[in-house]
């Protein structure tokens, strides 16, 4: 997943202007909306925040479950959704993973809805 969402944040920086200030092509849509759609949910809105507020910038996934109030597998699933989305990444260190926001790409879904 970390390829996937370095990858994908960097396809996205370059790719999409502000909505308000030109056309998108499907293609820009598609991958904005792709973005969009993972914030779409409350528990991830909870998972970025709770990122964004982590002092060492990333969280265990063991920390997740009991402020969300969710089974660990339903914490995996959004955790997913993020990462797909290019939002979060994740690295393995022994039983866990940690995750972290890909600045970029939040940055990126900033950007297209700002106006300059």
């Amino acid at each position: 997943m970390k390829t996937a969402a370095r990858r994908r944040s960097a396809d996205t920086t370059a790719c999409c202007p502000s909505l308000l200030e030109v056309a998108l092509d499907a293609a820009q849509a598609t991958e904005l909306a792709h973005g969009f759609a993972a914030l779409g949910d409350p528990a991830r809105l909870q998972i970025l925040s709770m990122l964004a507020a982590a002092p060492e910038g990333e969280v265990c996934v063991c920390e997740f479950v009991e402020p969300l109030g969710k089974s660990q597998p339903t914490v995996s699933h959004h955790l997913k959704v993020l990462g797909e989305a290019g939002l979060v990444e994740g690295e393995r260190r022994g039983k866990w993973v940690w995750y972290r926001i890909v600045p970029a790409r939040l940055a990126a879904l900033q950007g297209a809805i700002a106006s300059s």
